[in-house]
């Protein structure tokens, strides 16, 4: 029986178009606040008065701080989540600390830079435990058949909504003042309480739609001290990640490859400034990726069905390759723009079918506890490619260099991946008690 439209792009039930929905509702938190905005904000702003470089450097900080809260937090959560039922419970509190502090970006002061980097460390807290809890949702609302798409559904509707709002409050910033605002510092306050009202607003229907998955244990254990076996059994679970080798070594590629992905993200503005490419086009590109990201994050899903899942990533890491080597070669604004439109038809499809080959081998029961594992490796991922790319600038004396560089990580990612057998770790994922 041929499948429906809706099939074919992963939304068909309504539990599947809720969740989704909640990509839509925070990708513009990351797309808004994270990339195009928060970081002049603070700059500009915020650090007012500070050394560009101790700004900088105070925001960096302040990233790493966030990161490593929650890669210490996130395991011990999931199994609380696991172990008491309350999946859809943390993501509500931590969706609430989320949008409650860019909501509080609102109200920061000119210098207040103290203020503004421990408001923007809630923020990152918030967004990506909340993350932890939407992920493990994925297993127990979608078949095995059905995960890649509704994995790549909602990376494909997140790309649109960030994309949208994102247009809206760029207008308001750079034209403040045909839309009634004063300057551009209070339409870029404006921006966070969009940002914010759009978070809280488009998050209701996971939470009138997606029920709650069962407790990983019987009412009474989970109950009695769920804290105290959160720790106890967060350790053991990274111990039994390990014995489901095929998860683990998909963790391990996604490590690797992630890593390369995260650091053409994170140096691409830098290194566009180095080679003359401009702050408009710059932003264009940016917008080009979100809405490239669209309907290619649905045909990764479409594509991970015909080919499967592994070889797409497969695909996807060989198009960063090709991104690396024209890098290389960045002279004009077109080069640019064309980097832009490959990022962004594989971006967001090799991130989704990495969730989602990781949900299939992994035990249902326990998904907020491995998801946990999965959000320490993604938040770690970019930790070694800006040093990477750091030390071939530091040898080479040359940008373009390092550029080359960040392919080590695809290549090694890409031999992990050949190492992952996925039927054989869905096999172990069904037979897990």
């Amino acid at each position: 029986m041929p499948l429906t439209a809706l099939e074919r792009l992963g939304l068909h039930r309504p539990e599947l178009r809720a969740w989704a929905m909640y990509d839509w509702a925070n990708s513009p938190f990351q797309s808004t606040v994270v990339n195009a905005v928060f970081p002049l904000f603070f700059s500009s702003y915020a650090a007012f008065g500070l050394e560009p470089v101790v700004a900088t450097t105070r925001y960096a900080w302040g990233t790493t701080i966030a990161v490593v809260i929650v890669a210490v937090l996130s395991p011990v959560l999931g199994a609380v989540a696991d172990y008491r039922a309350w999946k859809k419970r943390l993501l509500a509190v931590f969706l609430a600390l989320g949008a409650g502090a860019v909501l509080l970006m609102a109200g920061i002061e000119r210098g207040a830079w103290i203020v503004a980097l421990l408001i923007f460390i809630a923020a990152n807290i918030g967004d990506r435990l909340a993350w932890v809890f939407y992920d493990s949702l994925l297993p127990h609302i979608a078949s095995a058949h059905e995960v890649d798409r509704a994995s790549s559904a909602g990376y494909a509707i997140g790309y649109l909504g960030g994309g949208v709002l994102l247009l809206i409050n760029l207008a308001w910033i750079l034209s403040p003042a045909t839309f009634g605002l004063r300057d551009t510092a209070t339409a870029t306050k404006a921006a966070f309480v969009s940002v914010a009202a759009w978070w809280l607003l488009f998050s209701i229907p996971l939470f009138r739609r997606v029920p709650e998955p069962p407790a990983a244990a019987p009412g009474d254990v989970a109950q009695r001290d769920a804290v105290r076996l959160a720790f106890v059994h967060a350790r053991q679970t990274f111990h039994e990640l390990r014995g489901y080798r095929n998860a683990f070594l998909m963790l391990v590629a996604f490590l690797l490859y992630n890593d390369g992905i995260q650091t053409m993200i994170r140096m691409a503005a830098i290194y566009g400034a180095e080679v003359g490419i401009n702050a408009n086009a710059q932003i264009a590109a940016f917008v080009i990726v979100q809405f490239v990201g669209v309907p290619c994050s649905f045909l990764f899903g479409a594509a991970a069905d015909r080919i499967g899942a592994k070889p797409a990533i497969f695909v996807a890491v060989a198009v960063y390759t090709v991104v690396s080597i024209m890098a290389y070669f960045l002279r004009t604004e077109w080069q640019f723009f064309a980097l832009a439109f490959l990022v962004g038809t594989v971006q967001g499809g090799s991130q989704a079918l990495s969730r989602s080959l990781f949900a299939r081998m992994i035990p249902k029961h326990k998904s907020s506890e491995y998801f946990g594992f999965f959000s320490v490796f993604e938040k770690f991922a970019g930790v070694a490619g800006p040093g990477l790319f750091a030390a071939s600038v530091t040898i080479f004396g040359s940008s373009r260099a390092a550029v080359l560089s960040v392919i080590l990580f695809f290549i090694a990612g890409a031999l992990v991946l050949t190492r992952v057998d996925v039927a054989e770790g869905e096999a172990q994922a069904r037979r897990s008690p």
